[in-house]
């Protein structure tokens, strides 16, 4: 999954600057890194996604967080979103559905490629 949206976030002129194996390593990199967006699984080993969006949001609440879930996990998603996630995308996903949520953060946000 991590490959995929890579190359999907590049090929649409984002700059990837990191990867995360798991929740605990991901608030370390937004900690260190800040970066503009993050597209974070909910489901991840250590720390869920759920307590990760939490904390990057309380290092920064201007990262973006974008959460990926599978399909059956609404009630994961709406938690994310009330813990400041700025959209999702449901597994499987593909370009498109990736390039619409995109297009919509960009749009509301002012997030640049």
């Amino acid at each position: 999954m991590r490959l995929a949206l890579r190359q999907i976030l590049s090929k649409n002129g984002f700059d990837v600057i990191g990867e995360a194996a798991d929740g605990v390593l991901a608030v370390d990199f937004c900690r260190q890194s800040r970066p503009d967006l993050v597209t974070m699984d909910i489901l991840m080993p250590n720390m869920d996604g759920l307590e990760a969006l939490r904390q990057i949001k309380t290092i920064d609440s201007s990262i973006k967080v974008i959460v990926v879930s599978a399909m059956g996990q609404r009630k994961n998603v709406m938690d994310a979103l009330s813990l400041g996630a700025e959209n999702f995308i449901v597994k499987p996903f593909d370009e498109v559905k990736i390039t619409r949520v995109l297009s919509a953060l960009e749009f509301g946000a002012g997030l640049k490629p």
